[in-house]
């Protein structure tokens, strides 16, 4: 009688193939670094260089969530493929088993890659917030720099005071606070100018009507630019989420095809 002896089944060893996760996450991660590149190319192309003539914010943010979506799943499908393909072959394993092992691979994959290209998107944005910060407060100093010296700007060309610009950006940066200026500091920038730039009355008061009206559009032009910043950037958020959850979906499928197309071929 002839006995039948099972295959060891290595009890107690890790199911988990770390090198093999880390090879999926890192050609994930190389993946989506492609497409951010290529990304921000094209979208830098798309944006010409003269102000009130490029596409909207609404548009732009559609065509990131797009592209965002494109980036996730194929990045996943990639990086759970190999996973699967390259991770060792587990002898005596029931098929379901398998399977199961097959798609956490890729899950586990897709996490790992998600946290690297997330690790680089921070470094990066923070980069681009900080000098987009200082951008536009250099943008925002010169614009009242400039306002302010044409307001006092001299009859004679003779320089205006120091201390009256001052005291006009203090005005207008409470007008930005508050959303108007008062009839008394009205009244008083109107005085300011006629004593400092030697105008009359009715010229001093036009500047400051003038003055004070290209302040607030500005301030409700840069209100709206930031109220649809912010709800585009919500709607990328939202897609976002969405697509890395479709994301990780990809990955355990493509996983469980690579370590299925694997068995097959060994």
């Amino acid at each position: 009688m002839v006995q039948v002896v099972e295959a060891p089944r290595e009890l107690g060893r890790s199911a988990v193939s770390w090198p093999a996760i880390i090879a999926g996450a890192f050609v994930a991660a190389a993946v989506s670094l492609v497409f951010l590149a290529l990304g921000a190319g094209l979208g830098f192309a798309s944006v010409p260089p003269w102000p009130m003539h490029g596409i909207s914010v609404t548009t732009f943010a559609i065509g990131t969530a797009i592209w965002f979506i494109v980036m996730q799943w194929v990045s996943s499908a990639f990086g759970g493929y190999i996973a699967g393909r390259v991770r060792t072959r587990w002898v005596g394993t029931h098929a379901h088993e398998v399977f199961f092992r097959d798609t956490a691979h890729g899950l586990i994959t897709w996490a790992v890659a998600t946290v690297l290209v997330s690790a680089t998107l921070a470094t990066t944005f923070f980069s681009v917030i900080e000098g987009g910060a200082h951008v536009a407060a250099g943008a925002v100093h010169s614009v009242d720099a400039y306002a302010a010296d044409k307001l006092f700007r001299h009859a004679s060309d003779a320089p205006a005071a120091g201390e009256a610009r001052e005291e006009a950006n203090h005005i207008i940066a409470n007008a930005w606070s508050t959303g108007s200026v008062s009839d008394t500091d009205r009244s008083y920038l109107t005085e300011l100018v006629a004593a400092r730039a030697g105008v009359p009355a009715a010229d001093a008061q036009r500047r400051v009507t003038e003055f004070v009206a290209a302040a607030l559009d500005a301030r409700l032009k840069t209100q709206a630019d930031a109220a649809a910043a912010a709800k585009a950037a919500t709607q990328v958020a939202i897609y976002t989420a969405l697509s890395m959850l479709i994301g990780a979906f990809i990955a355990s499928v493509s996983a469980a095809l690579g370590g299925r197309l694997r068995d097959e071929h060994l």
